[in-house]
């Protein structure tokens, strides 16, 4: 078998070239996510009432009334804003992967007007689609963009998003949820238990 021989300088360019390509990549999801959760910020700004009625929506990009929302819409609205449409989504991957996901409402096939806006259908469709991340008691391991589930107890689940401010003390990022108060930023990352820890950029797929 023929050696292949490199040039010092061929070697150090070849080098230099995967580490701009590897840079490259990750400062392109840095900013998605950067991006995301500056898209998550903004949704606070518009006043919305907690309303968890089920509503038909237009398919594949509907949204429930603008003033209206649960804690899902929060995601949803974010991911909207940068051309991710979940509602599509999560049907196409829920009607050719039914099984795989929870069977909580006693459904018999997909339901695109309200299946990417339940939390558990959701935390499935990251885990099969996005990044599943550490679930820890460490602040730094909860960056802006990432998607957050918690258990409030009594089979409630919960959903939100970092962003990419941080608390007063500065020692964690704030949440954009809602939780009943509309679409809010706060420091509650750790006041519930999380059972969810991901990333989704829509690449994936």
């Amino acid at each position: 078998m023929a050696l292949i021989r490199f040039h010092p300088a061929g070697l150090s360019t070849l080098l230099l070239i995967l580490l701009i390509l590897l840079c490259g990549s990750t400062v392109a999801q840095s900013t998605f996510y950067t991006d995301l959760a500056h898209a998550a910020e903004e949704l606070t700004a518009q006043r919305v009432r907690y309303d968890p009625s089920y509503f038909s929506i237009p398919y594949p990009n509907g949204d429930v009334p603008a003033d209206r929302g649960v804690c899902t819409d929060v995601v949803i609205r974010a991911y909207r804003k940068l051309g991710i449409y979940l509602q599509r989504e999560v049907h196409e991957d829920m009607r050719a992967n039914f099984d795989a996901y929870p069977r909580l409402w006693g459904l018999s096939r997909p339901d695109r007007n309200i299946d990417h806006r339940r939390v558990p259908n959701l935390m499935t469709f990251f885990a099969r689609n996005g990044v599943v991340k550490t679930i820890s008691h460490e602040a730094n391991d909860y960056q802006p963009g990432d998607i957050v589930c918690w258990d409030l107890g009594r089979g409630v689940t919960h959903i939100g998003i970092v962003s990419s401010r941080r608390s007063t003390d500065g020692s964690r990022y704030l949440i954009v949820h809602n939780i009943g108060a509309g679409q809010v930023l706060e420091d509650c990352l750790f006041n519930f238990r999380i059972i969810g820890h991901y990333q989704f950029d829509g690449s994936q797929d």
